[in-house]
């Protein structure tokens, strides 16, 4: 059964409380620093430490009257301070905490999409492993190709995967940085000395250089990976959702016991999950063009930005989560079907065999393009049912003169795709 949505991590990180709590641990970090450098008294940052709290209903009635959520939340911690929150948020602008915060939940956003990508590429990796050598067909435009193995599909996706897990890290990396520099950023108000401390408290990076923002192609980066990973992942979805299709039915998606698959139809067995997979992927996608979007802001800092954050990046890391679980409940419950897959190997007499036996008559002939249409008429005929491939060659004199039924049987040996198997496997799993 497709498990429900059920892991609370990632959905907390962005809840209100979550949110406040990130806030005020930059307002902290500064006001540490700022102690040190003897800046403020130590005696006003231990009253702070110790009492700095804040209540979100309070937030909210603030926020009601002022229309700015930035000074109803420093009234909120205000009232739980006293008189030395006159210290909280000294030098600073609302973007120093409110960017930097953000690249703290971004980054612990990052660390549990991680651990998802490391478990979906452990279970790819099992199965590649498994059926390193179990034979399937391959296709090209959806056509009979040549055969191939199924482990060798699960190596695809098992460097794609890894592709995608790389992109993101660097991407947040990338995002992983703060400013506290000041209104427009050049550090009038306030030491640059105090930025890198704060960073090096908070286990982030100091950007280079910042206007009153952090630049929002770091978050564009962030959530376009995020858009690929999920394009991937609707890849190995999709392929899935073919090889479920009945005609096709090789490998499918597990059906477990009491599921239903549709209302009217009781034989149905739908791949559904894959099915939601490639919906996200939709819907990442257009979240990274609204990402881009965020790139150019007026001057300084406008705040078109900020609404459209509020959704796509809670709901990016969300999403991809939920993905990657469903994915990974999809790749436990995968069900290969081993005699379907070499059934579809030998339709119409094994006619995917024909460039193995183009090659061997060619060679025997002398003549590329002869040979080609001896075999291709023969694998025409194949296509009309009324005898296999196989049996049509055999009895085709323009291919025995050439060639014996020994030699014409080697050519429909199954092993002969397979013997470089083990060499790709060494490159992709070293």
């Amino acid at each position: 059964m497709i498990p429900r949505y059920t892991l609370p991590e990632m959905g907390a990180l962005w809840e209100d409380e979550a949110k406040y709590r990130s806030w005020l641990d930059v307002e902290l970090a500064v006001c540490r620093v700022m102690a040190e450098m003897k800046q403020i008294p130590q005696k006003a940052y231990l009253t702070i430490k110790k009492k700095a709290d804040f209540n979100i209903d309070r937030i909210n009635e603030v926020e009601a009257e002022t229309n700015h959520d930035v000074v109803a939340f420093l009234t909120s911690v205000s009232e739980f301070v006293g008189p030395e929150a006159k210290y909280i948020h000294y030098g600073m602008t609302s973007s120093d905490m409110l960017d930097t915060a953000l690249s703290l939940q971004m980054k612990a956003a990052a660390k549990l999409i991680d651990a998802r990508i490391m478990t979906a590429l452990k279970k790819i990796k099992r199965l590649a492993l498994k059926y390193k050598k179990t034979p399937i067909i391959g296709r090209t435009h959806g056509v009979l190709a040549e055969p191939t193995t199924l482990g060798l599909k699960f190596a695809v996706w098992y460097t794609e995967l890894k592709r995608g897990r790389e992109r993101f890290k660097e991407a947040a990396e990338t995002v992983a940085v703060g400013a506290i520099s000041g209104a427009v950023g050049n550090f009038a108000n306030i030491d640059p000395k105090i930025e890198a401390q704060v960073m090096k408290y908070l286990k982030l990076k100091p950007a280079e250089v910042s206007t009153q923002v952090i630049q929002r192609d770091r978050h564009a980066g962030y959530i376009t990976a995020l858009a690929l990973l999920a394009s991937s992942i609707e890849k190995f979805a999709t392929e899935i959702r073919n090889l479920h299709r009945t005609e096709i039915n090789e490998v499918c998606e597990g059906f477990a016991k009491g599921q239903k698959g549709s209302s009217a139809m009781p034989h149905k067995k739908n791949p559904i999950a894959s099915e939601k997979l490639c919906g996200l992927a939709r819907l990442l996608r257009g979240y990274s063009l609204a990402a881009m979007e965020n790139i150019p802001l007026w001057h300084e800092r406008d705040i078109a930005h900020s609404s459209v954050e509020r959704v796509i990046i809670p709901d990016s890391t969300i999403a991809i989560d939920y993905g990657l679980d469903l994915f990974n409940g999809v790749l436990d419950r995968l069900i290969i079907n081993k005699s379907r897959m070499m059934d579809n190997i030998y339709l119409y007499g094994g006619i995917v065999f024909s460039q193995r036996l183009l090659l061997k008559l060619t060679t025997a002939l002398g003549d590329r393009d002869k040979a080609y249409r001896i075999v291709q008429r023969n694998a025409m005929n194949a296509y009309k049912g009324n005898k296999g491939f196989k049996e049509l060659i055999k009895n085709d004199k323009d291919a025995t003169q050439y060639l014996s039924s020994d030699e014409i049987n080697e050519c429909f040996e199954i092993g002969y795709y397979m013997k470089n198997v083990d060499k790709i496997f060494k490159r992709v799993f070293k």
